[in-house]
């Protein structure tokens, strides 16, 4: 997998280069505080350690910045004759030829690293988006075939019992979703439709007001007649149940019976 943007992993701003700026400033105060002891020997070594450490939280550029100003100070002070750039012996052709070169290979290999662990890093935040992708879909196509089986459950629940139905209640998207977190007790507002069934118009007029406006899934009772004749109306205990389907949510009052 090819990620282009693996070299892009240091940081960007003014604020990395007072960093490396401090880094080489540190070092020289390390290397002049140890110079007494050490004198000429390894005169860019504390610099070619911290362009090293620049390199693995900088990036390149201060790095390579770190390391040539490094090479100046270190031939500069750490070199005899002390303090004089016109002088050139052995020593001086010895640092200018190892310290650049060891200190190459070091940042080389650490660009590398850095940005071989960037592209790792792209990769997996690449994957855990791709996965959290397929999470949703799986979780969209569960609750479609959820859906498809609730609108299969009504189709045969309306077959069934269609001489016993009283109405069918369209609730609202928001009532329902209020309903399935803890109000299915309560009175859900106002519906989009209600349906009348083959018992509706045998229902009590009041009853009716106040099953179309206040209606949740569990039993209620209503006054209904038996016949379509009769004139007096007999306390009879309902069913009301809730289908979740993809064309939205049902309420469905029916007798027990």
């Amino acid at each position: 997998m090819k990620v282009r943007n693996a070299r892009h992993w240091a940081p960007r701003g003014p604020r990395r280069w007072c960093l490396a700026a401090a880094a080489l400033a540190f070092a020289s105060v390390i290397r002049i505080a140890l110079h007494p002891v050490l004198g000429p020997m390894m005169p860019g070594t504390a610099f070619c350690i911290a362009a090293s450490l620049v390199e693995y939280y900088l990036g390149l550029a201060p790095a390579m910045t770190v390391m040539v100003l490094g090479l100046g100070i270190a031939d500069y002070l750490f070199v005899p004759p002390y303090g004089n750039f016109t002088f050139l012996d052995g020593r001086d052709v010895i640092l200018l030829v190892s310290y650049p070169f060891v200190t190459l290979i070091v940042i080389t290999l650490i660009e590398r690293l850095r940005r071989e662990q960037f592209r790792a890093q792209l990769i997996a935040q690449v994957a855990q988006s791709r996965y959290e992708m397929l999470l949703r879909h799986d979780n969209e196509r569960v609750l479609a075939r959820r859906a498809v089986d609730e609108t299969h459950r009504l189709l045969r629940h309306l077959a069934q019992y269609h001489e016993g139905f009283i109405l069918i209640k369209a609730l609202e998207r928001d009532a329902a979703q209020r309903a399935s977190v803890g109000q299915s007790t309560a009175a859900l507002p106002a519906a989009t439709e209600v349906a009348p069934g083959p018992l509706f118009d045998a229902v009590h007029p009041e009853d009716v007001q106040r099953v179309s406006k206040a209606l949740w899934p569990g039993q209620h009772r209503v006054r209904l007649r038996r016949a379509p004749g009769e004139r007096e109306f007999r306390l009879t205990t309902c069913n009301c149940e809730r289908f979740t389907t993809h064309a939205g949510d049902f309420l469905v009052l029916r007798t027990e019976s």
